[in-house]
């Protein structure tokens, strides 16, 4: 994440160079076309936010959860952005979201870890709302905000973990409008936190009853993703 937000700081600082110098804008009548279609290609990074109930098993061990590393995914999706008005932009981004997240259980007494991967193709519907900045030159820095419906179609029977399907996120996040003589470029750093908790405590699919121990040891797991998107419009 430290590393998205250089490219970020480095993208801001060039932004403010070119701004020294006025030169010819490319595609001065895009923004006030009243809708605006593209397509989005991007990484994502998902994390879990665990947190045990500090109940102890049937051995008297208590679990401890966590997600120590993170394993990048990808996502693709669709554009339609409303023009509201000269600085406000509604959009709708249908996107797919492929990711992993490998979650490591640890007793606290006996230091024995567990892992496994929890897998999530998500389908989200995010509305935004962007507020865009005056244009400099070619460049054109927003920030937005949003909620995304989302959906994990990914589901397993017999895993370890298992989250439910339906959750909702709210996003912020910053931007630019690049653009070229033909489209706009438009990377974009969007924080994403789910409102509910996810936890699928029903689990009568396990294979082996004494693993519900795990799901047993949460009191609430919620979802959260750092996205980092190049739209192209």
């Amino acid at each position: 994440m430290k590393r998205l937000l250089y490219i970020l700081i480095a993208l801001s600082f060039a932004v403010s160079a070119s701004a020294q110098t006025r030169k010819l804008e490319r595609r001065p009548y895009a923004d006030q076309k009243r809708v605006h279609f593209g397509f989005s290609l991007g990484l994502n990074m998902q994390n879990l936010r665990l947190v045990p109930n500090g109940e102890p098993d049937e051995n008297g061990e208590i679990w401890l959860a966590d997600v120590p590393t993170f394993s990048p995914g990808f996502n693709v999706g669709l554009l339609c952005d409303l023009y509201l008005c000269p600085y406000l932009n509604l959009r709708f981004t249908p996107t797919f979201l492929f990711g992993n997240k490998t979650v490591t259980f640890r007793g606290e007494y006996s230091g024995e870890e567990k892992k496994t991967d929890v897998k999530s193709n998500y389908i989200q519907a995010p509305i935004e709302l962007k507020y865009s900045a005056k244009r400099i030159n070619n460049y054109r820095p927003y920030i937005m905000a949003g909620v995304a419906p989302t959906f994990d179609v990914s589901k397993k029977r017999g895993d370890l973990l298992r989250l439910k399907t339906y959750d909702t996120y709210i996003e912020i996040g910053l931007g630019c409008d690049i653009y070229y003589q033909y489209f706009k470029f438009i990377p974009e750093l969007k924080f994403s936190f789910g409102l509910h908790d996810i936890l699928n405590r029903k689990r009568d699919d396990l294979i082996d009853p004494a693993e519900y121990k795990y799901t047993a040891a949460l009191d609430r797991v919620s979802s959260k993703m750092v996205i980092l998107t190049f739209y192209f419009e």
